[in-house]
């Protein structure tokens, strides 16, 4: 049974009223297998798990027994003692790597581990977020902080955080912070990276939390020069370890397959023993009694005891049939074989200096047992690089050129649009159909809502490094890249605050009132603004797949919505990736209920998702339809020919992607997933492992 945490905070100490009894657990974690005291007894069990060291074992104690040795107990100690030293130096070398990766990132100007829930703690550029935190202030305007999600997610874009503006004042200033007085509540620890609920209550007002206010333990502080956090979570509570299983003995296919070879040896040597004693006990029994030619015959002995004695006297007879260096000259070769994958100039990519790493030496000879391979498309077979490519707007395809029968032509560097009427263009953005400019100088009122839907509608950071020179920091690239369109077709974000977002409409400054930010997420598939022009009128942008847009859209967009298909499915079939475009115009009443509704569920934390997206179902309908977006993400060097090699080795592909069906299909073509020379490509659309059989009969 959970229950949320409540924390009260006072002059950086932390206090837990609980409806259960809780206690606070330290910021250590560990992620290597062995410690200094429990290194030998567990890797000599780890080892000993390896049939072979067992049976060498178990020959030593036959060995000190004098009634069957034959041989000195050396000749087996000394070579086993042998082959468990070097694997237990081989397995403590890969620990002690892990354990300095630990230390490097603990030791600071004060430990990690020392690290309480409940500390304000300082991090600067460059540093690791030490425990999950609750941003507080940064040395950014509008006290955003930019991280790098790598070790988490292994995504390489920067995101953005913003503090709360309460928080945000606090600055820098030691004696403010330290006097700082509020309530967390918040959510139990758990391993979602993508969601945080909870709510600060401070100075008689309630604000609501989530994951745009925290900074996870694993992520690294980038272009900011310092920032301020409460330890919300420590140690092993983090996200970061809720991830993380346990470390664990991984046995390879070869080790399994030695086990089994020596099973069978074992086999071969038990048949050897017994035939051999069989021989002893028949021998004793008729000849036995008689060969007393050089010592007397002991009292007592029969021949069933004899062949009992024989048999385990020729097990250490014939144990050298069993290889006791066969474990050792494999760890010796994949030692080396683990140099060869460092040392590999192949597997060195130049751009940013990153050779391959071998972070263990127990698992390298997998690599060429591999049946499966299961990918991710946008960053792992693409560039991740989005370029606004086509859209339509209100039933007109534009991105294609034309000569003057009619015909397409080929779209080269030649013809790109001139962008020169604007100043604050982005010279490295291209695009080729000329007319989408000339509809936004003869001011067509469609492809103004158009472009100025895409100027607000998203979560993008605008830095001003320069006059006139625009840097964005989007979490996503497709907003990176849907807001530099805008920007060159004149609607150009300027910069944004908690309640304002200020935009240059073909060169006028206009400041728009933010009210509400619907987010996106895998389930909604969309996100939308809410916002108050500055001549009063409130309206909300929306933007998603279409699918989903097309769902909510005005019966009166039905026509608009047939022409708009139409091009999209063209978009798709040329492997881009679409989203849809819509808006509607809110009554002031209907509004300021709805807010103080949104207000009271953004400040739950019981059921606070579900709450807020009844709200959001309720107020995205009826929607009328602008357009649609048409943006190419272009596949990475190589993937290609890296496909069709995995392919011809028998290594099962799978891709995943959210991309409509017609452009998942087009990316397949282009990488050599699908080929042409396949009979039939067949979809399957079943959503239980039942229906999906079924189709495949």
């Amino acid at each position: 049974l959970f229950c949320p945490q409540f924390y009260t905070f006072t002059d950086q100490c932390l206090s837990i009223l609980a409806l259960a009894s809780f206690y606070l657990l330290t910021n250590a974690i560990k992620t290597s297998k062995y410690n200094f005291f429990t290194f030998l007894p567990l890797n000599l069990f780890e080892q000993f798990q390896r049939i072979a060291n067992a049976y060498f074992l178990f020959l030593l104690v036959l060995q000190v027994i004098p009634a069957i040795s034959s041989l000195s107990w050396f000749t087996t100690v000394v070579p086993l003692v042998l082959v468990l030293t070097v694997t237990a130096a081989k397995d403590a070398t890969d620990d002690i790597v892990s354990a300095i990766c630990n230390l490097c990132m603990i030791f600071f100007p004060r430990k990690w581990m020392d690290v309480q829930v409940g500390d304000i703690i300082k991090l600067e550029n460059n540093q690791f977020v030490t425990a999950d935190l609750l941003l507080l202030s940064s040395s950014e305007p509008l006290n955003l902080v930019y991280i790098e999600t790598a070790e988490l997610d292994g995504e390489t874009n920067l995101k953005v955080r913003q503090a709360l503006p309460v928080t945000g004042d606090l600055g820098d200033d030691i004696e403010k912070l330290a006097d700082f007085n509020g309530e967390v509540r918040c959510e139990p620890p758990n391993n979602r990276l993508d969601r945080f609920t909870g709510t600060l209550t401070y100075a008689g007002q309630k604000y609501p939390l989530d994951n745009e206010k925290i900074l996870l333990r694993g992520c690294t502080l980038r272009n900011t020069e310092w920032c301020f956090g409460l330890v919300l979570f420590g140690g092993p509570e983090t996200k970061l370890m809720q991830n993380c299983g346990k470390s664990t003995f991984k046995r390879t296919s070869i080790d399994r397959l030695m086990n089994v070879l020596v099973l069978c040896i074992f086999g071969f040597l038990a048949i050897m023993c017994t035939i051999l004693a069989i021989g002893n006990f028949f021998w004793e029994m008729n000849e036995g009694s008689q060969f007393t030619v050089f010592l007397p015959r002991q009292e007592g002995k029969d021949a069933k005891f004899s062949a009992f004695l024989t048999f385990w006297s020729y097990v250490i007879i014939l144990n050298t049939v069993v290889p006791i260096s066969l474990y050792v000259s494999v760890e010796i070769i994949r030692l080396g074989n683990s140099f060869y994958i460092d040392w590999d100039r192949k597997m060195y990519f130049a751009r940013n200096d990153t050779p391959a790493e071998a972070r263990t030496t127990t698992l390298n000879e997998e690599l060429g047992q591999i049946k499966y391979v299961f990918s991710d498309k946008t960053g792992t077979l693409t560039q991740n690089i989005m370029t606004f490519n086509k859209c339509s707007i209100n039933g007109k395809s534009y991105g294609d050129v034309y000569d003057y029968t009619g015909q397409r032509i080929e779209i080269t560097e030649v013809n790109t649009v001139d962008f020169s009427f604007n100043p604050l263009a982005d010279p490295r953005f291209m695009f080729h159909d000329h007319a989408l400019v000339e509809a936004v100088k003869l001011e067509n009122p469609e492809v103004h809502a158009f472009f100025r839907l895409l100027a607000l509608c998203h979560t993008v950071m605008a830095e001003e490094k320069t006059e006139g020179e625009l840097l964005y920091q989007a979490q996503s690239p497709d907003e990176g890249a849907l807001v530099t369109a805008a920007r060159n077709f004149g609607f150009v974000f300027r910069s944004r605050t908690p309640e304002s977002v200020s935009i240059m409409e073909m060169g006028q400054q206009r400041s728009y009132e933010l009210l509400a930010i619907l987010d996106f997420n895998n389930v909604r598939k969309r996100m939308s603004v809410i916002v108050r022009s500055p001549e009063g009128k409130l309206s909300l942008y929306c933007k998603g797949a279409d699918t989903i847009i097309y769902e909510r859209l005005h019966q009166s967009c039905s026509k608009l919505m047939d022409v708009t298909t139409e091009h999209l499915n063209e978009f798709a079939g040329e492997g881009l990736r679409t989203l849809a475009l819509a808006y509607k115009d809110l009554d002031e009443d209907y509004f300021s209920q709805w807010k103080q509704r949104h207000h009271e569920a953004s400040t739950t934390l019981a059921d606070r998702e579900d709450k807020l997206d009844q709200l959001y179902e309720e107020i995205e309908k009826d929607l009328l339809l602008l357009g649609a977006t048409a943006i190419e993400d272009k596949l990475q060097d190589g993937v290609p020919h890296t496909i069709e090699q995995l392919s011809k080795a028998d290594v099962k592909i799978w891709v995943l992607t959210g991309d409509k069906q017609e452009t998942a299909e087009n990316i397949g073509y282009s990488c050599n997933l699908l080929r042409e020379e396949m009979n039939e490509v067949f979809i399957i659309s079943g959503n239980s492992p039942e229906d999906v059989r079924q189709e495949l009969r």
